[in-house]
């Protein structure tokens, strides 16, 4: 089978699968990478996901991780919500949560990969050439390549961005040990527009192309464990898992489409769902609900934490009843997030009555500044 055939006929497949754009690219095509990612990480952006420094050498050159690829195969998956305007829309309503729309079903990682296994099966039996499924969870850097590919460019806000696709779409990949036509890398269609970079609510973009991970509640809200840091909570607003405004708001997506794959359409119960129903999620209520879902991956704790400060964001002193009972969970980082969510809504002498009604005595330090705060 020659390269150019093999191509095509793995294209024609990946289109069946339900994939939206597949490009191929070099496995040496992102020269630029290693010094990008060796600074970014000097800089401490990545915050506490120490995983990327561990994994550095591998992440930035695709040789490394594999040092038999030839030729990286970039796959496309469109999830647009089936509104537009929902995701910003959604934030206006105080007494609901919002999720990231690509968590708002099953999980992104299980669809896809399962998907790009049986196609770079089929491809490694008709071409004999080996092949490695990679979805995110591996040290790939998907945007640079897709970008080298001609899937999209990465915009200001680091994302990938097509012409075709607009912002909304999951990016897989197979590595194959084939030397595959490579296709022509894409430009940066940005211009002067800069919406991306003004919409953050939490200036998570010291510079256009850069992003500060520390500071973007994606990161906040997801990966980062313990209190969340005070100067973002009230920023935060109804956020509870991931922030889409960047994506959002990007003109690009004009040509977007709604998700086609049933697994990646937006479940009713996760578009908007009511902040005090999660409030009452206990562990296995809470492994129930997202079961399949990427939420799951957070734990009980940390998505309560979350659902805490939308709370406490609401304006809504009703929500005090049913934050109450935070007061007495287990984890110390929920009780400290209760205090505060509690001190948003009520006040002082509400506080401090709070915590003499419960008999409430802290032997946690951060808690324990919590109620200082509150009362204060």
């Amino acid at each position: 089978m020659t390269p150019e055939k093999a191509k095509a006929l793995l294209i024609a497949d990946l289109a069946s699968e339900g994939f939206s754009d597949v490009r191929v690219t070099g496995a040496d095509s992102i020269p630029q990478v290693p010094e990008r990612l060796r600074a970014f990480l000097e800089a401490g952006r990545h915050g506490t996901m120490g995983w990327m420094a561990e994994t550095e050498e591998r992440r930035a050159d695709p040789r490394v991780l594999w040092p038999e690829a030839r030729s990286v195969v970039l796959a496309a998956m469109n999830y647009g919500p089936e509104d537009s305007g929902a995701p910003l829309a959604a934030l206006d309503r105080h007494d609901r949560a919002t999720i990231s729309v690509y968590a708002q079903n099953r999980d992104y990682h299980d669809v896809i990969k399962g998907k790009l296994k049986q196609v770079a099966g089929r491809f490694a039996a008709r071409s004999g050439a080996e092949v490695k499924v990679f979805i995110d969870t591996a040290p790939v850097m998907e945007k640079p390549l897709g970008e080298a590919a001609g899937l999209g460019w990465q915009g200001k806000h680091t994302n990938l961005v097509s012409r075709r696709l607009g912002s909304w779409f999951f990016i897989g990949s197979i590595f194959t040990a084939m030397a595959l036509p490579p296709d022509a890398a894409e430009t940066d269609h940005c211009g002067s527009c800069r919406a991306c970079l003004d919409i953050c609510p939490t200036d998570a973009f010291p510079a256009p192309y850069q992003l500060d991970a520390r500071r973007c509640i994606s990161y906040l809200t997801i990966e980062h464990a313990g209190p969340v840091p005070h100067e973002f909570r009230k920023r935060m607003g109804n956020r509870i898992y991931g922030c889409d405004d960047c994506l959002a708001v990007c003109p690009w997506n004009k040509f977007a489409g709604a998700a086609r794959e049933a697994k990646l359409q937006a479940r009713d119960d996760l578009k908007s769902p009511a902040i005090t129903e999660l409030l009452t999620l206990d562990d296995a209520a809470f492994r129930a609900m997202f079961s399949g879902s990427p939420i799951k991956r957070i734990g009980r704790d940390r998505f309560i934490r979350n659902v805490l400060i939308a709370a406490g964001n609401s304006g809504d002193e009703t929500m005090a009843a049913d934050i109450v009972p935070h007061l007495a969970d287990p984890d110390a980082t929920v009780r400290g997030t209760a205090v505060w969510a509690l001190g948003q809504l009520k006040g002082e002498e509400d506080i401090i009555g709070l915590r003499k009604e419960h008999g409430l005595t802290e032997t946690d330090d951060s808690v324990i500044e919590e109620w200082g705060k509150a009362a204060s």
